[in-house]
């Protein structure tokens, strides 16, 4: 018998802890890997009382990310937030990692993303929300360099929205959002017994917010529900060229096969979301943060569905003898939230701690 691949073995390892992390209950195989995690946990709480003091950006920084590994809505959040923080007066930029993509070279120092950067240079995500919300949005494996670099070239920015670096402690911060969908903590337990990057807090903390999306109980309180929703699906060649005129309801394009492409931590989610709105799909899950370096559907298909996420990888001209249907994921944050975060980002500004604004 052959061998087989090793990225074939490492994703049926993935894929098998996966299916153990998220049982609500510790499975006996969690179990035996527990003491991994406690050794985990150790190392991470000493590398903590030995990381040096978190620095300040030059204005007041939210975090949004997750305690758990894969995707939790990150990203549809700080889209939201940015438009929240928008409508209250703020004058947002972005910054982030720009996970997966090219970190050698140049790509250590910090990146300003455009509308027409290559999504291998910048990462998919800040991609997207440079396209979708058009503020200043910069990636850096280093946070504060990114804020730096940001603050320098948009000066009129007052507030810092990070795309995840929940984890990243060398980035002071005024407010962390925690976001959290339907699956909740899992089982509970650390890396590799379970999805927690970091232990879950024992009460939400004065500089926390929680956002959980599901209905379950949320495994932080208080939390602000959220209702996440589909948006209409926009033709991949008018998608490019942000020509909303294009788009059309997701009811007409029932009674038709569509390839639903999702290239993200939990791909189930959109499918079902597709389902649930009467569309007749085949299922075509990728990678998070998948690269497509050639068509990602077969030759048969004529109707692709997929997320806005995969649509920056995918040119316009992919759509050429079929038609690819790119479909946003919206939430709305309510303006009494915005106003009470907006509150405690005044107070970090006026302390000092960081600057309220860029320094030129």
């Amino acid at each position: 018998m052959s061998k087989p691949p090793a990225t074939t073995l490492a994703a049926r390892v993935e894929a098998l802890l996966v299916r153990h992390w998220w049982q609500a209950r510790p499975s006996g195989l969690a179990r035996a890997l527990q003491p991994l995690a406690w050794l985990y946990g150790a190392l991470l709480q000493r590398r903590r009382s030995r990381h040096p003091a978190a620095l300040p950006a030059p204005v007041p920084v939210v975090v949004v990310g997750n305690l758990v590994v894969g995707g939790a809505g990150k990203t549809p959040v700080v889209m939201a937030l940015v438009a929240g923080l928008r409508a209250a007066g703020w004058r947002p930029g972005v910054i982030s990692r720009g996970y997966g993509r090219d970190e050698t070279g140049p790509g250590q120092a910090p990146l300003q993303v455009r509308p027409d950067s290559d999504p291998a240079a910048v990462g998919d995500e800040p991609l997207l929300i440079c396209r979708r919300t058009g503020v200043p949005v910069w990636v850096a494996r280093q946070r504060l360099a990114a804020a730096q670099a940001l603050c320098r070239q948009h000066p009129e920015v007052d507030v810092l929205v990070a795309d995840d670096g929940l984890q990243h402690q060398a980035l002071a911060r005024a407010v962390d959002v925690l976001v959290f969908d339907e699956r909740g903590v899992g089982n509970g337990l650390l890396l590799p017994a379970g999805p927690l990057r970091e232990p879950l807090p024992r009460r939400v903390a004065p500089r926390m917010r929680v956002l959980f999306s599901g209905n379950a109980t949320p495994p932080l309180q208080p939390a602000l529900p959220l209702q996440r929703r589909l948006g209409q699906a926009l033709p991949l060649q008018a998608w490019w060229r942000g020509d909303l005129a294009q788009a059309v309801p997701l009811q007409q394009l029932q009674g038709r096969p569509l390839w639903a492409l999702a290239g993200l931590a939990s791909p189930e989610k959109f499918f079902t979301m597709l389902e649930a709105q009467g569309l007749n799909i085949l299922r075509l899950p990728r990678p998070d943060h998948a690269r497509y370096t050639t068509l990602p559907w077969p030759d048969e298909a004529r109707d692709v569905i997929t997320t806005e996420k995969d649509a920056v990888k995918l040119p316009a001209a992919a759509a050429s003898g079929l038609r690819v249907w790119v479909v946003g994921l919206d939430l709305d944050l309510p303006a009494a939230w915005i106003a009470d975060l907006s509150q405690q980002l005044r107070a970090a500004a006026s302390a000092g701690q960081p600057a309220p604004t860029c320094p030129p």
